[in-house]
């Protein structure tokens, strides 16, 4: 079985990604948040692979952290969640705060989650609360700092309006705040540097 890939990134959208090693292109369905954790296209890119054998069909699912891919394989475990399903549950949230939601037993934050309802919020609650204790998530509620100034506000609006996933169009915001603190008041400035943070 295939349980890692090293190679260069030909190409990446965010829910897949091709990776070349040795000639050959592989495959890779990734999450929202493994797709803002790869390089730019044409540099070395480092996947943990799951891979899912079924008929005549070979899938494999990449991630960025080991961390993810032992939640992904966790939520494998519920009835009724198969991969498609979790890459897109960790799509929908950050790892640390699905775990947290877990322990913590928040249906209501889980059943946010494009894909999960009521009562599989309360399968994946019952069946993992207990089931986590070897993946190291803070417990605190701290994450990333979000940039909420008009202009970022009228940019994620913006990028969100163009087809990019929030968590995508949010992350390229204030990465290109952090680069040019300045143009979080300038829209125009601040929409073109997290289009190319993307690029």
């Amino acid at each position: 079985m295939i349980a890692h890939l090293r190679g260069r990134l030909l190409t990446k959208q965010p829910n897949q990604a091709i990776v070349e090693c040795a000639g050959v292109g592989y495959d890779v369905a990734i999450s929202v948040t493994t797709y803002t954790d790869l390089p730019a296209e044409g540099a070395e890119a480092t996947l943990y692979i799951y891979t899912k054998v079924a008929e005549e069909q070979l899938a494999l699912y990449g991630f960025s952290h080991l961390q993810e891919k032992r939640l992904f394989e966790k939520l494998l475990t519920i009835t009724g969640i198969g991969p498609k399903l979790a890459i897109t549950v960790l799509s929908g949230i950050a790892s640390d705060r699905l775990v947290n939601a877990i322990r913590s037993a928040d249906h209501v934050t889980l059943t946010r989650i494009p894909g999960i309802g009521k009562k599989t919020a309360e399968r994946v609650v019952l069946e993992l609360k207990d089931k986590l204790d070897d993946l190291a998530v803070p417990t605190t509620a701290s994450g990333p700092t979000h940039h909420h100034t008009p202009a970022a506000e009228d940019a994620l609006s913006a990028m969100i309006n163009l087809g990019y996933p929030r968590p995508i169009a949010q992350k390229a915001i204030d990465t290109a705040i952090t680069r040019n603190p300045e143009s979080k008041g300038d829209f125009e400035i601040l929409f073109r540097a997290a289009m190319a943070s993307i690029r």
